[in-house]
C-alpha cells in the first residue's frame, strides 16, 4: 500500500549531541572533510545509505545508538570542536575582509536558476548549476558576502534510468524540504515571510522563502507550493528547466522579480545588508533589474534615469555560445504579463524595449532575455577566454559599428571548489608528505613525495571508481530484474589496473557523446587491445525533450552492452554530484570533444585535472586556454572540413590516434618499481600548474577585483546627491543620442613622416569632426592604427586620442582635433579616425552602442 502523503520526522537529538544538527544544516558539511567523517563515524553504512545526507542519516539511527554517542566523551568532544571550529569559520576575517578595502560592497545578490551545492540538495541539472554552487563556495571560504537567490524546484531535474532497450527514463521524485537542510525565513511572530507576484487577470503568485546555510553564505530558494497559491500556480517551481514557455516565464519572473523582494524581505527581517550589486548568473534571472528599476521609479527617479543606477550595479555573465540556448519568449506573452501591476510605475513598452531584438539579424515580435540582461548590466562577461570571443561576436549587433574587439563582454574563466572535488585521498598525501592540505597551493614538484607516492594515490582513485561504478550498474540491474541477481558479467566489469578514460556532461548533440563510436571496431580494438587495454566509464543526461540526446545515449548503452566490449565500457544512469566526486578522480584521463566553438566552458576537465587527471580534449572552452602539451592531449579541430561528417571523422581518427599511439603506450610505460614515471611527470605538472589557475578561489577573486568592486563603485557614484549623477547621465545619453546621426568625421589630414616611413617617426593626424551641437567633452576622438592587412583590416590595434584644437570650431560647428603617433615597429601600418561618447559614468566607450569613423 501506498502512503497518501509523506514527511520527514526530524531527530530530536540528546542534548550533548546538539551541535549535530547545527553541523548538519550548514553546507559546508560538503566540503569539510573532518565534519564529514564525524558523520560517517555515526554509522558508515547508514552513511553510505543516505547518500552522505547528514540529516537523512540522523533521521535513521535508532535511539539506543544516539545514546552510545551521547554517553561517548571523545566523539561529543569532537562535535563540539567541529563546531567552534564552525562559528571560527563563520566569524572571523577573510581574504575579502583582510584585502578589500572599505569601498568593497557589504553584500552582493547573486542570482541563478540554479545551485549544485551537494547531493543531498538536488537542485541543479549540469555545469551551470555546479558552477553556481562553487561559486557561493568559494565566496564563503573567501569571506565575500554574497547573498544566493534561486527557486526550491519540489522535483528537482530528474532521475534518470535506463530501460533495457537503452533509452532514457525520467522519474521525478519528490523532495520533502523538511527532510533537507532548509529553514523558513521567518517573521518575529513566526509567521512564513512570502513574497508576491502580480499577474494577468487579478491573479497572485505567492512563494515561500526558505534558507539554506552554505557556510557563510545564505542562499535563498523561492516555493509556490504552499496553500495561499491557487492549485495551477502550485506547480510553477515544480521543475527545473521543465513546462513550456508560460511555465518558463513565470519561473524567470518570480526568480528575478520575487528573488528581489526576498532579498527586501531578508533585510528587513535579519540584519543582512543590501545588495550594492547584482551578479545575474546567465539571463534566466535578468527580470531583477526591471525589479529594481521600479523600486527607484517609486523614490521618484524616471524610467531612464532607473535605468542608469540599475546598470551601474549590475554584472551579467552570460554561459551559452549558441543562440539557441537563450530564453526567448514572444514579445505579446511579455505584453501580457508586464500589462498589470506586476511592477509599479514601469510601462510595458520600456520593458519590451529591453529585451527586443532590434538589431541586424535579430526577429521581431521576440523578446531576448540574454539581450535584456545585457541591456541591464554594465558589466558582461563570458566565462572562459574563448567564450568571451565567441559572446563579443554573437551579441555584436548590439553594439553596431564596433569592431568585435570593442564590443563590451569581457571573460572570467571559471573554476571549481577544490575542497569539493579533490579526492580525500589525495588531500591526505598532501598533508602528510608536504605539509599542505590545500592541494591547489602544494609542491606538487617536490621530492618529499615520491612517484609511487603518486602513482599509489591514483590507483585508489581508480579502484574506488570501479567499485562504485559496479554497486551502481548492480543497483540499476536490481531495479530492472527484481528478485534476479547479478549476472556473472558485473564482477568483471572495468579493471582497476586498465587506463581509465572517463567522458561524463549534459548530453545535446554539440557535445558528441558518440563521436568514440565513429568507427566501432576501431574503438573496439582499442578497448581490447592485449598490450595496451582501455577502459571508458560514462554519464550524462539529455533533456527529457531531446529525443536526438536520448538517442545517442540509447547508441552508446547499445555499444557498450555487447558482450566483448561491456567489461571494458559502461555508462552509469542518474549523473549527479555523488557520481561525480568518484568519477572525476578515478578516470585517468578526461575525454571532452565538443564542436569547438560551442564549449563555454566546461568544468568537468577542471575537476578531473584537480586529481591529477590528464585531458584529452578538443581546444574549446577552458582547454584552449591551459594546455600547454605537458598537462594532456588537443584533438586537432577540424574547422575546415567540407561537411559535419567529415569533420567528425576527421576529429574521431584523431581522437583514436592520440590513445593508440601516445596515451596508451605512456600509460603502461613503467620502470623497475612498476611506476610510469614519464606518466606520473604529467600528473605533478598538472597538479602543480593548473589547481591554482582551476580553482574557483581565483575565478571569485577575478570576480571581485574586475567586476563587482568597480560595479560597487559606479553603483555609489551614480547615486550619490540623491542619484543626481543619474539624472545627468540619463538627461546626457537622451542629448547625445539624438545628436550622434549627425555627428561625422568630415576630413582627415596626416604629415610628419618621410616618403619611406622608417621606426620612430611621427605621425600627426589632424582631424575634422561635426559634433552637431555636442561639445569637446562630449566625445572621445581617436586615431585607431595597427597592423593593415587583406582589406585595409587592422590588427594588433592601438589607440591615441586626439586633442580639440582651442577656438577651431568653425560656422558649421566642425571641431579641429590633433595628435601624434609614433611608428614603433616595422611592417604594414594603417589608421583611422573614430569619434565615441565619452562620460566618467560610461565603463566602456562602445557602451552606448555609438560610434563615427572617418571614410
Amino acid at each position: 500500500m501506498k502512503a497518501i502523503r509523506r514527511f520527514t520526522v526530524r531527530t530530536v537529538l540528546p542534548e550533548a549531541l546538539s551541535p549535530l544538527e547545527e553541523l548538519a544544516t550548514n553546507l559546508r558539511w560538503s566540503w569539510h572533510l573532518p565534519t564529514r567523517r564525524l558523520f560517517e563515524d555515526i554509522s558508515p553504512e547508514l552513511w553510505e545509505a543516505s547518500g552522505h545526507d547528514p540529516i537523512g542519516l540522523l533521521g535513521e539511527i535508532e535511539p539506543p545508538r544516539l545514546g552510545e554517542l551521547a554517553s561517548d566523551t571523545d566523539f561529543v568532544a569532537r562535535a563540539r570542536a567541529l563546531v567552534d571550529d564552525l562559528h571560527n569559520y563563520l566569524t572571523e576575517p577573510r581574504w575579502y575582509q583582510q584585502n578589500c578595502t572599505d569601498a568593497a560592497p557589504q553584500a552582493i545578490g547573486y542570482f541563478s536558476p540554479e545551485f549544485g551545492i551537494a547531493a543531498a540538495l538536488p537542485q541543479y541539472s549540469g555545469g551551470l548549476g555546479i558552477l553556481a554552487g562553487d561559486h557561493l563556495k568559494s565566496a564563503s571560504d573567501l569571506g565575500v558576502p554574497i547573498i544566493g537567490v534561486g527557486l526550491f524546484y519540489r522535483s528537482g531535474y530528474f532521475a534518470q534510468s535506463i530501460s533495457p532497450d537503452g533509452w532514457q527514463q525520467e522519474s521525478y521524485p519528490v523532495l520533502d524540504p523538511d527532510g533537507l537542510p532548509l529553514s523558513v525565513l521567518r517573521h518575529p511572530d513566526g509567521t512564513a515571510a512570502q513574497v508576491a507576484l502580480a499577474l494577468p487577470d487579478g491573479r497572485a503568485l505567492y512563494a515561500r522563502i526558505w534558507q539554506v546555510a552554505v557556510g557563510r553564505i545564505r542562499l535563498l530558494l523561492l516555493d509556490t507550493d504552499i496553500p495561499e497559491n491557487e492549485e495551477a500556480l502550485h506547480s510553477v517551481t515544480d521543475r527545473l528547466y521543465g513546462g513550456g514557455g508560460e511555465h518558463r516565464l513565470l519561473q524567470e519572473l518570480l526568480l528575478g522579480i520575487g528573488g528581489v523582494r526576498a532579498i527586501k524581505v531578508l533585510t528587513e527581517l535579519t540584519d543582512a545588508d543590501t545588495p550594492e550589486v547584482f551578479h545575474t548568473n546567465e539571463g534566466h534571472a535578468g527580470f531583477l533589474g526591471l525589479e529594481r528599476i521600479s523600486d527607484l521609479i517609486g523614490d521618484g527617479l524616471s524610467f531612464t534615469e532607473a535605468l542608469q543606477v540599475v546598470r551601474a550595479g549590475t554584472v551579467f555573465t552570460t554561459h551559452t555560445p549558441v543562440p539557441a540556448g537563450i530564453d526567448r519568449f514572444d514579445a505579446s506573452l511579455i505584453e501580457r504579463y508586464f500589462s498589470t501591476d506586476l511592477l509599479p510605475g514601469v510601462e510595458v513598452d520600456d520593458v519590451l524595449s529591453l529585451g527586443a531584438e532590434n538589431y541586424v539579424g535579430g526577429t521581431a515580435n521576440t523578446f531576448n532575455m540574454a539581450v535584456m540582461g545585457l541591456r541591464l548590466g554594465q558589466r558582461a562577461n563570458g566565462v572562459s577566454k574563448l567564450h568571451g570571443e565567441v559572446s563579443r561576436g554573437m551579441f555584436g549587433e548590439l553594439w553596431p559599428g564596433f569592431d568585435t574587439a570593442d564590443v563590451p563582454i569581457t571573460s572570467v574563466t571559471n573554476g571549481v571548489h577544490a575542497p569539493t572535488w579533490t579526492d580525500s585521498s589525495l588531500v591526505a598525501l598532501a598533508s602528510d608528505r608536504l605539509g599542505n592540505s590545500d592541494t591547489t597551493t602544494a609542491d606538487w614538484k617536490s621530492p618529499a613525495v615520491s612517484d609511487g607516492d603518486i602513482w599509489n594515490v591514483r590507483n585508489g582513485m581508480r579502484a574506488q571508481l570501479v567499485e562504485d561504478a559496479r554497486k551502481r550498474v548492480s543497483a540499476a540491474w536490481a531495479a530492472q530484474s527484481p528478485g534476479v541477481g547479478d549476472p556473472v558479467w558485473l564482477s568483471q566489469m572495468l579493471d582497476p589496473n586498465v587506463l581509465t578514460i572517463g567522458f561524463a556532461r549534459r548530453v545535446p548533440t554539440y557535445k558528441r557523446l558518440t563521436l568514440m563510436l565513429h568507427d566501432p571496431e576501431r574503438l573496439r580494438a582499442i578497448l581490447l587491445s592485449e598490450e595496451h587495454p582501455v577502459q571508458i566509464v560514462i554519464a550524462g543526461k539529455s533533456h527529457p525533450a531531446d529525443d536526438e540526446g536520448k538517442r545517442l545515449i540509447q547508441k552508446l548503452v547499445e555499444f557498450s552492452q555487447e558482450p566483448d566490449i561491456r567489461k571494458r565500457m559502461v555508462f552509469l544512469p542518474n549523473y549527479d554530484i555523488g557520481m561525480a566526486q568518484l568519477l572525476y578522480p578515478g578516470t585517468d584521463v578526461w575525454l571532452n570533444n565538443p564542436l569547438r566553438p560551442l564549449e563555454a566552458c566546461g568544468t568537468s576537465g577542471m575537476k578531473a585535472a584537480l586529481n591529477g587527471s590528464l585531458n584529452l580534449s578538443i581546444l574549446d572552452g577552458w582547454w584552449a586556454e591551459f594546455y600547454d602539451e605537458e598537462n594532456g592531449w588537443a584533438i586537432p579541430s577540424a574547422d575546415s572540413a567540407g561537411d559535419s561528417a567529415e569533420r567528425d571523422k576527421l576529429e574521431a581518427n584523431s581522437m583514436y590516434d592520440l590513445i593508440e599511439h601516445q596515451i596508451a603506450p605512456r600509460f603502461y610505460d613503467r620502470n623497475s618499481d612498476g611506476v610510469p614515471a614519464r606518466w606520473v611527470e604529467s600528473i605533478r605538472h598538472t597538479l602543480s600548474t593548473l589547481s591554482p589557475e582551476l580553482s574557483a578561489d581565483r575565478m571569485v577573486r577575478e570576480y571581485v577585483e574586475r567586476l563587482y568592486l568597480p560595479a560597487a563603485s559606479a553603483a555609489r557614484a551614480i547615486a550619490a546627491d540623491s542619484y543626481g549623477p543619474a539624472r545627468t547621465l540619463a538627461a546626457w545619453k537622451t542629448t547625445v543620442t539624438a545628436a550622434w546621426p549627425h555627428v561625422s568625421v568630415t576630413h582627415v589630414e596626416s604629415g610628419g613622416v618621410d616618403a619611406v616611413p622608417q621606426v620612430g617617426d611621427e605621425l600627426h593626424v589632424r582631424a575634422h569632426v561635426n559634433l552637431a551641437g555636442l561639445t569637446p567633452d562630449d566625445v572621445a576622438v581617436e586615431v585607431v592604427f595597427g597592423r593593415a592587412r587583406e582589406g585595409d583590416r587592422l590588427e594588433n590595434v592601438e589607440r591615441r586620442e586626439l586633442t580639440a584644437v582651442p577656438g577651431s570650431t568653425d560656422a558649421t560647428g566642425t571641431v579641429q582635433f590633433t595628435g601624434t603617433v609614433t611608428l614603433s615597429r616595422a611592417g604594414s601600418f594603417g589608421y583611422n579616425v573614430r569619434v565615441v561618447p565619452r562620460h566618467p559614468l560610461l565603463a566602456s566607450p562602445a557602451e552606448l552602442g555609438l560610434i563615427a569613423v572617418a571614410s
